[in-house]
């Protein structure tokens, strides 16, 4: 369970000038992309069904308003566009981007950057004075004569040196200051994300650009080669160069989301609000929630890192199906590390990236796989239909990464040490389970048929029906597993999801609304800075745990769609429609995780002949205590938590410490959840766990 969503904001570049600035905070990951679709409810949309949750919650849940997004009329031809602007990006852009920075290197990169902007100051200028900044308006013409001058053309920002800061402004903001809402969301060719104010003001902007005006030769009315300057498509050259360095990112971000579309969509719309926020802190902060938003901060340091990985897919045979992994291999023999991500999480979420560069620099091979409640699981190598029953999911993930070692085993003869398993959050919590069967791991016999048998420990013999399997299958053997902040009971965890995301009824009623957008405003606002670590985050405890459960709530929208589009079990009211997703995505956002249990998990394993109670069967199941033989038979593993994770309740927290050695447990007193990665003594230990996995020297670079 952690923040998965990428820097959105690196994906909302469209021009010089125009790129939303920020840094590596919640608020590029978990803000602008947690902002995804929070609309009203659908057109003849009516109540849930009660569920286990109380009455009184869930009507009171349903008073917390979101703030709504632009219309989407056109969502069938923007999603095309989308689809067209990500082929670019990955096949022309992404490609021709890497002979590009090799032979320009990033200094005259950055200077051909600074010279566009410089070039493009008229219209800062005067969208300045069209909105009355005028202290903007000064400083833009300060940095104009600064960076010209002295800054050679401006291809040196000496202004930036100077401390003159930058006013940024255009015609879609003026626009909006001047009264314009937007009326519907727009996907433009090669621009992207816009609406039709904004793209009205696009024009004017590309109208108050001086290349427009100097040519060397006359325009000639009969002659429509005339109306463009060849100096023109210099711009065009400067939005290559400056996406040259930010199409790596854009391009892993449209792969490790399931629908990229949507939260681009949505935080185009608070990236373009242009209002005022209010960053004052009116309530008590919660260290805690406050650390577990700082995990974002956890991220790979060499920017090169991803693309070394090479990506390639295993046949799993349970499905029929392909999934895709990433590795990176050491030049000889090591010891390889799988790493299982949290709660929805895709192979390529940042923290997985971070992981993997932080235990291949130490010596080890790497390889990533996504969870199994991500999608690009669930639809390639998961037997049930929707996760959240533990014995099918970890099996499940047994599977798979067996294959991907048989696979790798079979290419890289002789490179492949020690195995071990690496998770975190609820990847920590799958791990464990497999640890726990470790024990009872025997030998997958399959025949040429349609039935997969194989043993579940204390939970009997489990059938998973299948296409066709021909192999002996001996399950992976790992040396090691190291367990990062896992929740000990499933279902706890999830209710503390539920939890945050209606902390705002903490708010007056009549205040609620208006609380809620601005803390949307500040995740906007805060996006456009560099922060660090040590920033003190402006946020109390109601609004820092909202913006938990709001990145959690998406997940689960992302969980059910893919698993209803897997099996439609005829629970949603909208139709699935790729094209048009919309209606249902609000649908699905009035569903808690309980209502995922109630509604979709608890019914989908009735029809499956689970021992019933079935709702008593699955909690018990996802509850690790109910593993507690095997794990402490279990001498190669390590647990790493923290203190006031507020996944883990103080008897789960006592469990652990019965339970495992005070060599296999280390209980950090601060981080919340996994908000303490960035701490250099809390990779120490990770890699400690490692450790007498016999890993080579690091490779120097």
């Amino acid at each position: 369970m952690i923040f998965t969503s990428e820097p959105a904001r690196r994906c909302l570049k469209i021009q010089p000038g125009r790129k939303i600035q920020g840094s590596a905070l919640v608020f590029l990951s978990l803000g602008l992309s947690l902002l995804v679709h929070a609309q009203e409810p659908a057109a003849g949309y009516t109540n849930l069904p009660p569920t286990n949750v109380s009455r009184q919650s869930r009507a009171a849940a349903q008073t917390i308003v979101l703030p709504k997004s632009v219309p989407d009329p056109l969502e069938p031809l923007n999603r095309v566009m989308w689809d067209f602007n990500v082929g670019l990006m990955t096949d022309i852009i992404k490609p021709t981007s890497r002979v590009y920075r090799f032979v320009v290197v990033k200094p005259v990169r950055t200077g051909i950057g600074n010279f566009g902007r410089n070039l493009t100051y008229p219209g800062r200028l005067i969208n300045n004075l069209l909105q009355k900044k005028w202290g903007g308006a000064r400083n833009e013409s300060w940095r104009f004569v600064c960076n010209t001058t002295v800054g050679v053309a401006g291809f040196f920002d000496v202004a930036t040196r100077w401390k003159i800061p930058k006013s940024d402004a255009d015609f879609g903001q003026t626009f909006g200051k001047w009264g314009w809402k937007p009326h519907f969301f727009l996907m433009l060719p090669i621009f992207g994300p816009s609406n039709d104010r904004d793209t009205v003001g696009l024009a004017a902007d590309t109208a108050a650009n001086p290349l427009l005006y100097i040519s060397p030769y006359d325009l000639v009315v009969n002659d429509p080669l005339t109306y463009l300057g060849p100096y023109t498509y210099l711009n065009y050259a400067i939005m290559y160069n400056d996406l040259s360095d930010s199409v790596d990112e854009s391009v892993r971000f449209s792969r490790a989301e399931m629908d990229p579309y949507s939260e681009i969509e949505y935080a185009w719309t608070f990236a373009r609000a242009n209002r005022v926020v209010d960053f004052k802190v009116k309530g008590k902060q919660d260290p805690a929630s406050l650390e577990t938003l700082e995990s974002v901060f956890f991220t790979y340091k060499d920017p090169d890192f991803p693309d070394r990985g090479k990506t390639w897919s295993a046949l799993i045979p349970s499905t029929g199906r392909k999934l895709k992994f990433t590795f990176w291999l050491q030049p000889g023999k090591a010891p390889l590390v799988y790493i299982v991500p949290g709660l929805g999480s895709h192979r390529l979420a940042e923290a997985s990236l971070a992981l993997a560069e932080l235990v291949y620099h130490d010596g080890f091979s790497a390889v990533l796989v996504s969870s199994p409640f991500n999608s690009e699981f669930m639809e390639h190598a998961s037997t049930a239909a929707m996760p959240a029953y533990l014995p099918v999911d970890g099996r499940d993930l047994d599977i798979a990464l067996t294959e991907i070692n048989r696979r790798l085993s079979a290419s890289y003869p002789g490179r492949l040490g020690d195995k071990a398993l690496m998770g975190y959050s609820m990847g920590a919590l799958e791990s464990l389970f497999i640890a726990a069967a470790e024990p009872t791991n025997i030998d997958i016999i399959t025949t040429k048929g349609s039935v997969l048998r194989f043993l579940e420990g204390k939970q009997g013999v489990k059938e998973v029906k299948i296409s066709s399997i021909t192999n002996h299958l001996p399950l992976i053997n790992f040396s090691r597993y190291v367990a990062i902040s896992p929740p000990v009971r499933m279902v706890y965890g999830v209710d503390k999801l539920d939890e945050f995301y209606r902390a705002p009824l903490g708010w007056p009623a009549a205040e609620r609304t208006s609380d809620i957008d601005n803390t949307f405003l500040k995740v906007a606002v805060l996006s456009k800075y560099t922060l660090s670590p040590r920033t003190s985050l402006p946020f109390d405890a109601i609004e820092s745990k909202f913006l938990i459960g709001m990145t959690f709530r998406f997940m689960l929208r992302d969980i059910v769609y893919s698993s209803q589009r897997r099996d439609n079990q005829g629970v949603l009211h909208h139709p699935i429609w790729n094209w048009r997703r919309a209606p249902l995505y609000q649908e699905i956002l009035h569903y808690s995780y309980q209502d995922y249990f109630d509604k979709f998990v608890i019914p989908y394993y009735e029809t499956r002949n689970m021992a019933a109670p079935v709702a008593d069967t699955i909690e018990k199941a996802d509850d690790l205590r109910t593993y507690d033989a095997g794990l402490r038979a279990n001498p190669d593993i390590h647990i790493i938590v923290n203190q006031n994770d507020f996944l883990l309740a103080d008897t789960d927290l006592a469990w652990l410490r019965a339970t495992f050695t005070p060599a296999q447990l280390t209980v950090f007193p601060q981080g919340g959840h996994l908000g303490n990665l960035i701490n250099p003594t809390v990779q120490k230990t990770i890699l400690e766990a490692l450790g007498g996995l016999k890993a080579v020297p690091p490779k120097s670079n």
